[in-house]
């Protein structure tokens, strides 16, 4: 599908400045909508939002359906009675990058107590209201609650050293796990009701500021996931039920010997035998939750990087065809329409554009990656029609630090002809470069429209520790800042359609 022309920002939630050390779905969230609307923008694009598994990464977690209870707002549950304000003030003044296990030692406890509240003494309306997402989503919801509290019963430990009965789904194990934590399934169980309700009124109220959200779906699972521990047969396990094979990517621009992401690859034909029906949930559970998809790594729908599960790297790795067009005839169907965009970035082959063109689903260009050699200009704005642009993604450095540290001096000497000099910064001219550019969509890292440096990296591929950490101060938002968005947005015709954004001086009131 082509998209209407738009610009957005690019920030992930955990990002927000909210109290408890970590970004989540309250007030700060509200006042983020409200900052993009005030500048003209069109589209917030986050990156998946589920529960964290290895590494805290949200492209590695332990569902494909479940919310991370840490976006939860305590504030939020605070206002409707699931737990006493007084309680929050021992975690709410936390600023800075996000500690995680400060975080998670903090806040869970506070979530599972308003949890335990709601379910003795919560308003009708709003127990029913439980009930009814009980019933709706009964398809993930009680694999999902009884994997999570299996989790932490046995310390985080991956479900493949459990106890042998449970690891292999024995049915009388599993019925006596779940009258057994009877009481932590259903306090589990109201924390993603929490989650999807914050969710769905803050994605609400981004629609009523005419704002799209563009929502994330990694390609592959985490091992240690309710998915592959309830679907086991959908993906390539052994005896032993450990992965025969992960995923990954060869050396590339990121890292000399490619990259082990570890993930179990998909037994595809057992999909297709099934008529890919775990992909159209997935896929119809995020166009319900978010208006536009990216697709991460959509090579690995055309051909995937097959690596031994014994191999420390992913330099031995080898393509393996995957499903193709036949997936996506199957979403198509089911979903009525394909909202997605393609993160085709890496090694892409004439194969895999052909794939996507027949898809009709737009690729991406990152201006990073641009001004190499004579093959890296795709990524250069005068080529990006009917693309999603990008200064950077979450996965570069930020267009500062990059400039100031990782640019080699022929990248900077092509940067200088091709953009001109810029006084108000390098990133200016990478964000005006974007925004002029034919692509349908232009979205900034907020990192960028702010012009930090490599201390707010997002994240490093491969390096294992210290990612995904990042938070901007709120008064770093300020009223020129969005005037300068909102006139670029409008000379560069990117204003949001039928827009009922505030203006600036609204904002800043």
């Amino acid at each position: 599908m082509s998209f209407p022309r738009a610009a957005g920002i690019l920030l992930h939630p955990t990002s927000l400045p909210s109290p408890g050390g970590i970004g989540d779905f309250g007030p700060a969230a509200y006042q983020f909508v409200d900052f993009l609307a005030s500048a003209r923008q069109g589209l917030w694009q986050v990156l998946p939002l589920g529960p964290l598994g290895y590494g805290n990464s949200p492209y590695s977690s332990t569902s494909a359906f479940a919310g991370n209870p840490l976006l939860i707002s305590l504030e939020r549950l605070a206002e409707r009675g699931w737990i006493n304000s007084a309680k929050l003030e021992a975690s709410s003044a936390a600023a800075g990058p996000v500690q995680y296990d400060r975080v998670f030692g903090l806040k869970m406890p506070l979530l599972f107590e308003a949890g335990r509240n709601f379910i003795r003494s919560g308003p009708k309306d709003a127990l029913q209201r439980f009930e009814s997402f009980q019933a709706e989503n009964s398809w993930w919801l009680e694999e999902f609650v009884l994997f999570d509290a299996l989790r932490s019963r046995y310390k985080l430990e991956s479900w493949n050293h459990w106890p042998d009965d449970l690891a292999q789904r024995r049915p009388e194990a599993l019925e006596k796990a779940r009258e057994e934590l009877a009481v932590d399934l259903q306090i589990r169980s109201a924390l993603q009701f929490a989650f999807y309700e914050q969710w769905r009124a803050l994605r609400h109220y981004c629609a009523q500021l005419a704002m799209r959200v563009v929502g994330d779906v990694a390609i592959f699972m985490n091992y240690d996931s309710a998915d592959v521990w309830t679907h086991r047969e959908l993906f390539r396990l052994n005896e032993k039920l450990e992965p025969e094979v992960v995923a990954g990517v060869p050396p590339d621009f990121f890292s000399q010997s490619g990259q082990r992401w570890g993930n179990p690859l998909y037994r595809w034909d057992v999909m297709k035998a099934q008529g890919y029906e775990w992909w159209v949930q997935r896929l119809r559970w995020a166009t319900e939750h978010c208006d536009y998809i990216r697709l991460d790594h959509f090579r690995g729908f055309d051909q995937f990087w097959e690596i031994p599960a014994s191999d420390p790297t992913a330099v031995n790795g080898r393509w393996v065809d995957g499903p193709r067009d036949d997936l996506f005839v199957k979403l198509r169907e089911a979903l009525g329409g394909l909202p997605f965009f393609a993160e085709d970035l890496g090694y892409i082959t004439p194969e895999v554009n052909a794939l996507r063109e027949r898809l009709q689903i737009p690729g991406m260009s990152v201006l990073q990656f641009g001004f190499g050699d004579k093959g890296a200009h795709i990524y250069l704005p005068h080529q990006g029609e009917g693309k999603v642009i990008y200064t950077g993604t979450h996965d570069n450095d930020t267009v500062a630090g990059w400039w100031q540290s990782g640019a080699a001096e022929h990248e900077k000497r092509y940067v200088e002809a091709y953009l001109g000099r810029c006084d108000d910064g390098i990133h200016w001219a990478f964000i005006r470069s974007a925004h002029g550019s034919p692509a349908s969509l232009s979205i900034i890292p907020l990192q960028d429209v702010l012009g930090l440096g490599s201390e707010a990296r997002m994240n490093t591929p491969s390096l294992h520790g210290g990612n995904w950490r990042w938070r901007f101060e709120a008064s770093r938002l300020t009223r020129e800042l969005a005037a300068k968005l909102a006139l670029l947005s409008e000379v560069s015709d990117r204003l949001p359609a039928q827009s009922e954004a505030i203006e600036a001086e609204d904002f800043f009131a």
